[in-house]
């Protein structure tokens, strides 16, 4: 049984209205079980790559976590995700941003609200509260995902017809249901 449990708001920045989720994880959860953790609770496809920046100030240099790349753009070193457990690089009340899909730039804030007990019974990670739907994949970032909704909601829109059949014809921003979350 796990000693502690992680709560974490991720929370898709500049999403109006927030797009968000709660998930809690295990006390020995590494970056890359966050990453897995976020993309199943979001409703990400993890077809893209993807890191995670801690800033502790602004004098200090950036902490990378990810999947380094000998083709690494970056000038700060990317540390190997599943080598580095959250706990040990980040307190309780401090943000980190993680994003996912360079191409569209999902950047999400992600929070580390508390150390719980866990509860009996529960597996875990659970997602245990959220706010509206992912927005698909490769639809363009934040803004593209802007033009998407302006889209489907007009039937004059000269992109409806194309934003319904990327989502064959199912999208309803406003849906999220925290029990559909299911981690395997």
């Amino acid at each position: 049984m796990t000693s502690q449990i992680l709560q974490f708001k991720i929370s898709l920045k500049h999403s109006k209205p927030p797009i968000w989720r709660r998930v809690q994880i295990p006390s020995d959860s590494t970056f890359e079980d966050l990453h897995l953790i976020i993309q199943i609770a979001m409703g990400w496809c993890d077809e893209h790559l993807h890191d995670f920046c801690i800033q502790k100030d602004k004098n200090s240099e950036p902490l990378i976590f990810g999947v380094p790349s000998e083709d690494d753009f970056g000038t700060v070193e990317t540390k190997t995700e599943w080598d580095y457990q959250v706990i040990d690089f980040l307190a309780p009340k401090q943000k980190m941003i993680y994003t996912y899909d360079f191409g569209d730039n999902w950047e999400h804030e992600i929070l580390f609200e508390k150390i719980i007990d866990p509860k009996p019974n529960q597996l875990y990670p659970v997602c245990t509260a959220g706010k509206r739907a992912c927005p698909p994949e490769d639809i363009g970032g934040i803004w593209g995902y802007e033009h998407f909704l302006e889209a489907i909601k007009d039937p004059a829109h000269e992109a409806h017809e194309e934003m319904l059949e990327w989502v064959h014809d199912e999208f309803d921003p406003e849906a999220f249901d925290p029990k559909e979350v299911v981690f395997e």
